[in-house]
């Protein structure tokens, strides 16, 4: 049996949400050429796959302000981060 992917709409604004805490906008990192369109559709199925959504969805929601890192155990933190740092 494969992997069970999630929502491809909810995944979506998960990706969005949890970069828009980090101070990131990515449509702006697609626009300026330093996020390729195929990295982040295979940013939004990574979060598709991942087995901490609740846990994700909480720390979300938890978020009064910006902050410098993705929730524990994010599979898109690595790239997040190298956003952050180009930004």
């Amino acid at each position: 049996m494969g992997l069970t992917l999630g929502d491809p709409a909810r995944h979506f604004f998960m990706t969005r949400s949890v970069a828009r805490v980090m101070g990131l906008n990515l449509s702006d990192a697609l626009n300026d050429g330093s996020l390729a369109p195929g990295a982040y559709a295979s940013m939004v199925t990574a979060c598709r796959g991942c087995a901490l959504v609740d846990a994700c969805e909480q720390w979300l929601s938890r978020q009064t302000s910006l902050t410098g890192t993705p929730p524990p155990g994010c599979y898109n933190g690595p790239i997040l981060a190298e956003l952050q740092r180009r930004q």
